[in-house]
């Protein structure tokens, strides 16, 4: 298997087990369930994808790293030999995982400030700010005596 349908294997079970914990799990496992199920009992799949969730969420309540890494890696080798066995899969799981993720050139929320000070002119510093502690010093430092 090329290097780049092992990375998008990787990428598609790193993305699967982050979905499973949200609140949006049941749409994501039902276009999982597409993706898994060809030719396959959908039912079947729906019932091991919820018993990994299951597994997750309980290894996330024992702060069980390795467990959690043990329901990755075990997607991870399924989407690896889904991609080996049906070409076709790799477009599917591409653009779920487009959907899945957010645009990297996109700022995130609350990260851009702009500020503007207006109407009149101002011979000193302005100063903006939530809290402050301790001292503030705008210019030289006061001299000690």
């Amino acid at each position: 298997m090329d290097a780049e349908l092992v990375a998008l294997a990787t990428a598609g079970a790193t993305a699967l087990v982050q979905q499973m914990v949200t609140d949006g799990w049941a749409n994501v496992r039902d276009r999982v369930v597409v993706l898994f199920s060809r030719g396959r009992d959908e039912e079947a799949v729906v019932g091991e994808l919820e018993e990994s969730r299951a597994d997750l969420v309980a290894a996330r309540d024992d702060d069980d790293e390795q467990a959690a890494a043990d329901v990755q890696a075990t997607w991870r080798n399924r989407l690896r030999r889904t991609l080996r066995d049906d070409p076709a899969a790799a477009a599917e799981l591409r653009a779920l995982l487009d959907e899945l993720t957010p645009p990297a050139t996109a700022p995130a929320p609350g990260s851009v400030q702009n500020n503007t000070i207006s109407g009149g002119v101002h011979y000193g510093a302005v100063v903006q700010a939530h809290t402050v502690g301790g001292r503030v010093t705008i210019g030289e430092p006061p001299r000690r005596p």
